[in-house]
């Protein structure tokens, strides 16, 4: 009993485990309990970071941040003096930089982020939240031989700034320009691509058991935040984590957001969901880690009957040092240390270099506490507004935006939503951590019962729609293309196949512009149109939009969906009180009758089309243009009445391979209207990912533009394109 005794007058109260295991009745838990006072491996490594103590001797949370810095900021709009930054052009040459420097850096870093965004737009308050992170993770560990994975990306700028890429801030997001995520092909020093959030856990891990398996012996370490640990899959990797117990650093930037903060209108909206209080209750219970550490090296000396034995210690011990509030992460099988100020560079570098020295620490969690915008009044007063940034003021934060009299297809969506959800309670709104991006900020302003925000988790946007289907309710689930990816099964299983009428509303579908590649819609229609009862729609123009909301929310017997780009309506004529009018399904129509050339658009590519069939007219040749409105299901008789009456169909959309014009070939081809005399072709995105840049230069790089289809149809009727250039020229 001596060494239970030493154990509990040392570190736990007087109590049993949950299971009803007292401390005498395990032998194994006497040898453990005097095997720690030979082994505090762990404690003697890393310290808990700062917090006040309870009588248990663990640290709580406690979220303050120092608001003063050590000198002022310039943020005048002049280009501010960065002397230490100036000599630093990678990380090696920041390694001999002392504490002070150090902090001084990421003052800089902030300065020069400030300066450069202000010009160019693009994501600012969480990079300016990761300045001294990102500092004392260059300072620590030695990239690119060991591996930073940066999640969400868009908290990369200091990174890309400290490894080579300062000269070329300027071009972020540009056409040519750098990426505004992290980019492997970009430089050696981005471990792994991160567009979408919540997979650096998994990246990670992967790249720790590939080096254990190749006996390499770098460091990789997973920053994850600013909303990413909301999503599954980070939970899923964590879980794997701690069963494989590879080294890994994974480290938190708790910034309070567990949802992107894309606000409300009437501002920043409180994060979602209940990660966002259990992160501010968290424990750091080095006690329990130094139990375990001792458990599992016995295991390992012991052989493998040990296992199960060690699982019983390992629960009584978590019973009787963390009790009902122990940590969710110690329970996945990582050592949690924190919290730490994500902002005191010298208590960061300290941990850091302890937990790099530890031969063998398996999967270790550093939990920071940071805040979003840090350094920036404007950013730090609206984290909401200042996330993703037009040019700016950077005196007062105030951005520049053009004043437009076209609303963006986002706001036409909202709004034709509203008016749907007018006139019938049964519809409600769900969005995955986007209510800016996808509109239903204005929705939720109305009708704040029936909107829901569940964070970033497409896939349980997805089923808990379906869910809400089962019961009679109307849900539209607004989601952009590219995220929706993450949720395809759930369409396909949880939708689909049991025929539940789900409303999918694919913002940003097509070509994104400065975003690139990552959030490129290009694949929806395709992997959308392949499903067996699924309706699926494109509108040409924001009338029509409002007309496929209306059509959707009248579907009431299967799952419906509809793709609508980003930018700005056209300036149709917009239906009474933008209440739309439920199209026939399956139906689409002509708006200009021609003879010869017959061109086929679906979705917003259809006014390309018109615009060519006017730089067509001007060489004479007379085109007819129809607006597909369907994909799935097809408007039959308008695709044979084009193939029969003119001796050129031309299919248009922005998509992939697959998509509306493998459905439309498909059609003819089964009927026999490939043939005869008609010459067919599709012009869909190509078949590569296309990089950021204007919206207007990916549309021409992907050969979508009027003058691209006028030319493709000259090739078909035995002209040159010079005739078109000289009308072009005129």
């Amino acid at each position: 009993m001596a060494p239970c005794v030493v154990l509990k007058s040392s570190f736990l109260p007087l109590l049993h485990s949950q299971d009803g295991y007292s401390c005498s009745s395990s032998p194994l838990i006497s040898i453990v309990s005097t095997s720690l006072l030979h082994n505090r491996k762990f404690s003697e490594h890393v310290v808990a970071a700062q917090g006040t103590t309870n009588s248990s001797g663990d640290s709580n949370i406690v979220r303050k941040i120092d608001h003063q810095f050590t000198r002022p900021l310039n943020f005048s709009g002049e280009k501010p003096s960065t002397p230490i930054l100036d000599t630093i052009n990678y990380p090696i040459h920041m390694k001999n930089l002392s504490i002070e420097e150090l902090e001084k850096l990421a003052d800089e870093l902030r300065e020069d982020i400030v300066y450069t965004v202000s010009k160019i737009g693009g994501h600012l308050s969480s990079s300016l939240g990761v300045a001294e992170l990102t500092v004392a993770l260059h300072h620590v560990f030695n990239t690119p031989e060991d591996k930073i994975i940066w999640d969400v990306g868009h908290q990369a700028y200091p990174h890309k700034i400290l490894t080579g890429r300062r000269s070329r801030m300027h071009t972020i997001r540009q056409t040519f320009g750098l990426a505004g995520f992290p980019k492997r092909e970009e430089s050696p020093h981005d471990a792994f691509g991160a567009g979408h959030s919540s997979t650096s856990i998994s990246a990670g891990l992967g790249m720790a058991v590939g080096r254990d398996l190749l006996r390499k012996h770098h460091h990789v370490i997973s920053v994850i935040g600013d909303g990413a640990m909301t999503a599954g899959q980070a939970y899923e990797a964590m879980n794997n984590a701690g069963y494989l117990d590879s080294n890994l650093i994974i480290i938190l930037n708790d910034n309070a957001q567990v949802s992107l903060p894309t606000a409300t209108v009437d501002g920043p909206a409180l994060p979602v969901g209940a990660l966002s209080a259990a992160l501010t209750r968290l424990q750091a219970s080095r006690k329990f880690r130094e139990l375990r550490e001792v458990a599992k090296g016995m295991t390992k000396q012991m052989g493998s009957q040990t296992h199960e034995i060690a699982a019983k210690v390992d629960s009584y011990m978590r019973g009787m040092v963390g009790g009902s509030g122990f940590s969710l992460f110690e329970e996945l099988g990582l050592y949690y240390i924190g919290p730490v100020d994500g902002h005191n560079v010298e208590e960061m570098v300290h941990i850091l270099k302890k937990v790099k020295a530890m031969p063998a620490p398996g999967p270790v969690l550093i939990h920071l506490i940071t805040e979003k915008g840090k350094g920036y009044a404007p950013a730090l007063d609206a984290p909401d507004r200042m996330h993703g940034v037009v040019k700016f003021d950077p005196r007062t934060g105030k951005q520049t935006k053009t004043k437009s009299k076209k609303q963006s297809y986002t706001q036409y969506f909202a709004e034709s939503l509203i008016a749907e959800a007018e006139r019938d309670e049964r519809i409600v709104a769900i969005h995955a951590a986007m209510g800016g991006g996808t509109g239903l900020n204005l929705f939720q302003k109305r009708f704040p019962d029936r909107c829901f925000d569940v964070g970033i988790a497409e896939q349980h946007a997805v089923t808990f729609a379906a869910g809400l289907a089962t019961e009679g309710v109307k849900p539209f689930c607004a989601i952009y293309s590219s995220f929706l990816q993450r949720g395809y099964d759930q369409v396909v299983h949880d939708v689909d196949l049991q025929k539940l009428p789900v409303r999918f509303a694919m913002d940003r579908a097509g070509l994104v512009g400065a975003d690139g590649p990552t959030h490129c819609g290009a694949f929806d229609t395709t992997f959308m149109a392949c499903l067996p009862n699924m309706v699926v729609m494109a509108p040409s123009c924001e009338a029509e939009l409002m007309h496929m909301v209306a059509t959707a929310a009248a579907i009431d017997d299967r799952p419906s969906c509809f793709r609508y780009p980003r930018g700005n309506g056209v300036g149709s004529i917009l239906p009474t009180n933008n209440k739309g009018i439920p199209l026939e399904v399956g139906k689409g129509r002509v708006l200009r009758e021609g003879s010869r050339v017959a061109m086929l658009g679906y979705g917003t590519m259809v006014q390309n089309c018109l615009a060519a069939a006017q730089l067509l007219q001007a060489v004479g040749i007379s085109t007819t243009v129809a607006d597909a409105r369907f994909c799935k299901p097809l408007d039959e008789g308008l695709i044979r009445q084009l193939a029969e009456e003119h001796e050129v169909l031309i299919t248009v959309e922005e998509g992939s391979i697959g998509g509306f014009s493998s459905h439309v070939s498909h059609f003819l081809g089964l009927n026999g209207l490939l043939d005869g005399n008609l010459k067919w072709r599709p012009m869909i995105l190509p078949d590569r990912y296309i990089d950021h840049g204007s919206q207007k230069d990916q549309i021409d790089a992907a050969g979508l533009t009027s003058t691209h289809i006028a030319i493709t149809v000259l090739s078909l009727v035995g002209k040159g394109k010079e005739c078109l250039l000289e009308q072009i020229v005129k």
